[in-house]
């Protein structure tokens, strides 16, 4: 079967298909999948729990062996999450509370079940931005 995404891509989608499944048996509720603010931020998943906005930012490795994939969750991702958590919020309008959260999957479609991690709190907002309200 000919492939329709580059493989990256794809195991990206897998990955964040696995982390809504992962997030909804723990009782979290999906907003939205994939909301794309501007063409260059994008949240991989909003959800609520607990009276709390959460966005959530899925990281997916076939393996390990290069580190764990937190570690793609560096001080420039953390800025473009944060901007784009702020123009979320500025559509939202109203004051809310809200995280940022990290969920590693590790594995591939074809291997089985993955190893997930969620990271609760893995970051705050970055200090550049003003919340709007």
């Amino acid at each position: 079967m000919k492939r329709l995404w580059p493989f990256h891509l794809a195991a990206g989608l897998w990955g964040e298909r696995q982390a809504e499944v992962f997030l909804k048996r723990k009782g979290y509720e999906i907003l939205s999948r994939r909301f794309r603010v501007t063409a260059r931020d994008e949240l991989d998943l909003v959800a609520r729990h607990g009276g709390h906005l959460i966005f959530v930012e899925v990281k997916t490795r076939q393996s390990e062996s290069f580190g764990r994939p937190i570690a793609a969750v560096d001080r420039r991702k953390r800025h473009v999450l944060s901007r784009a958590a702020v123009r979320y919020l500025q559509k939202v309008k109203q004051p809310v509370t809200f995280r940022f959260d990290v969920v590693e999957v590790v594995g591939a479609e074809d291997h089985g079940v993955p190893l997930i991690r969620h990271i609760e709190n893995a970051f705050t907002l970055d200090s550049c931005y003003v919340l709007p309200w």
